[in-house]
């Protein structure tokens, strides 16, 4: 038995869950997600609760139960307390503000980038160099996070870039090499 799909969903209060046929909609105070539901899992809500069993014990189905599962999980989360991801922006004169629904990024490029948030996700910049990104659709935040950060990926010799917050960025050593070699006498 799949130890993360066979735990139970404890539905709250605030949070509606309707199913129909193999689709399950989850409604929330932040608003409502949709999911479909594979056949050959079968979704039983009781007693504020939501529980999932398999057909069979295939290794596909075996792995879509546990996954069903968390998806579930995380929409009902996103309904109720909902999702974020902190950027930081590192380089000097490396900056972001937010027009209406974008982000306008200055990342040390000759012209400013700018990205348009999509439907239900939402941006906040904090001292113009800690982007938040928030929404109720865990996938969605996440992906619009990696976008963000594809902007300018951290270099791997200073440090500059977009970075999830905490994240380390290991740096190279650079050329110290060639410098050890001059002083040795072999650049004549």
């Amino acid at each position: 038995m799949s130890r993360i799909g066979s735990l139970p969903i404890l539905i709250p209060d605030s949070v509606e869950v309707i199913k129909t046929n193999k689709h399950l909609m989850v409604k929330g105070d932040k608003g409502s997600l949709e999911i479909d539901i594979d056949q050959n899992i079968n979704v039983e809500i009781e007693n504020k609760q939501i529980i999932f069993k398999r057909k069979n014990d295939q290794k596909k189905i075996k792995s879509l139960h546990g996954l069903t599962r968390s998806l579930v999980a995380n929409m009902i989360a996103g309904v109720t307390v909902g999702w974020s991801k902190s950027l930081q922006l590192v380089g000097v004169g490396f900056r972001a503000q937010t027009m209406d629904n974008k982000i306008i990024l200055n990342v040390g490029f000759s012209h400013t980038v700018e990205v348009l948030a999509p439907q239900g996700v939402g941006f906040e910049v904090f001292d113009n160099t800690k982007i938040v990104v928030s929404g109720i659709d865990k996938q969605l935040v996440g992906q619009v996070a990696a976008n963000l950060k594809k902007v300018r990926m951290p270099d791997v010799y200073k440090g500059k870039g977009i970075r999830y917050e905490g994240e380390y960025i290991r740096k190279k050593v650079g050329k110290a090499g060639k410098v050890g070699a001059a002083a040795a006498g072999g650049g004549k």
